[in-house]
């Protein structure tokens, strides 16, 4: 039984994660982390081990909740606990996008020594319909290649599986019309409110710059600003879809007359016809959709060479 000045650690191994991690390293991870002082707890179940997690934390035992896993791991994870739950997210999924942003790399040593420490940052969370969000969201195109991926999904999402996705959305998603109310947006450029609505034919909201592939759309988001940074491409005929595509692969999206850039605490996107949204990288739903920033609502572990510092939190 752990000691009353010993704070334990929840670990959840998501099963379903695109690249498994391999036993031996949670193994290891378990068994570093009890001879330094902390029991751990492992699980394969969502819902038990956050549970676990929050009674932990409410009781002041909780070093950390760990996910093993990718970024729809993450996405469960803090749309199940409470706010102020330390979470460390260990990379083993098909995308990694948070992981890779806070510093993390497929090592036991670094995962030991971060969870080990405490060390903690505070970021920003969005919150879409009541879920949160931790990267980003996308309203249109891309949602709609995410919904034919998942509607295809067999197993483990490799990275080539989103080509045929990609195919099928390019020849048959129309680009419909979505407006788009927010009452703060400011245009990044300028010190001006645009008109409302205004209307868009793809959109995406970030938190933090981070999106699959490489895509760079709003490389100055920042998850302490209590703003997200907003992308929006205004024309809605599938041959502009098909140029705004290009130009996000060739990294040329920046230079487009009809490529608008904001900045807002909260909006909400609508449209007449039936238009998808993703949120890090997973169907959601579809439109309307009510968006806003929650301000340091995460509580998120980091290791010692990350790229962030902590402000006022203080290593256990």
């Amino acid at each position: 039984m752990p000691t009353p000045t010993q704070r334990e650690v929840m670990i959840l191994v998501n099963p379903n994660a695109g690249a498994r991690t391999r036993d031996d390293e949670v193994g290891r991870l378990v068994e570093t982390l009890a001879s330094r002082g902390h029991p751990t707890h492992r699980s394969t179940s969502l819902d038990d081990a956050c549970r676990e997690a929050n009674a932990l934390h409410a009781s002041g035992r909780l070093q950390a909740l760990v996910g093993v896993g990718g970024d729809g791991t993450m996405a469960e994870l803090v749309n199940r606990t409470d706010p102020g739950v330390p979470i460390a997210i260990l990379p083993a999924g098909t995308a990694n996008l948070l992981s890779q942003h806070l510093g993390f790399h497929r090592s036991v040593a670094q995962w030991v020594e971060a969870i080990a420490r405490g060390r903690t940052i505070r970021l920003d969370a969005g919150r879409a319909n009541g879920r949160l969000f931790t990267l980003m969201l996308g309203c249109g195109f891309d949602a709609e290649v995410v919904r034919e991926l998942e509607a295809g999904r067999t197993g483990h999402i490799g990275r080539f599986a989103y080509f045929r996705p990609i195919a099928r959305a390019l020849a048959h998603y129309g680009f419909p019309k979505m407006l788009i109310y927010c009452d703060d947006c400011k245009v990044a450029t300028e010190d001006t409110t645009p008109a409302e609505p205004f209307e868009a034919g793809w959109l995406f909201a970030f938190n933090l710059p981070c999106y699959g592939g490489g895509f760079r759309f709003a490389p100055a988001s920042d998850g302490r600003d209590g703003l997200l940074d907003v992308c929006t491409f205004r024309q809605t005929a599938r041959w502009h879809g098909v140029r705004y595509f290009a130009a996000l692969v060739l990294r040329s999206h920046r230079r487009l007359a009809d490529c608008r850039f904001l900045r807002t605490g909260r909006l909400r996107i609508d449209a007449e016809d039936k238009v998808p949204y993703q949120l890090d990288g997973d169907f959601a739903g579809y439109l309307p959709v009510e968006v806003e920033v929650l301000p340091e609502r995460l509580t998120l572990v980091i290791p010692p060479d990350s790229p962030y510092q902590p402000k006022d939190e203080t290593a256990t």
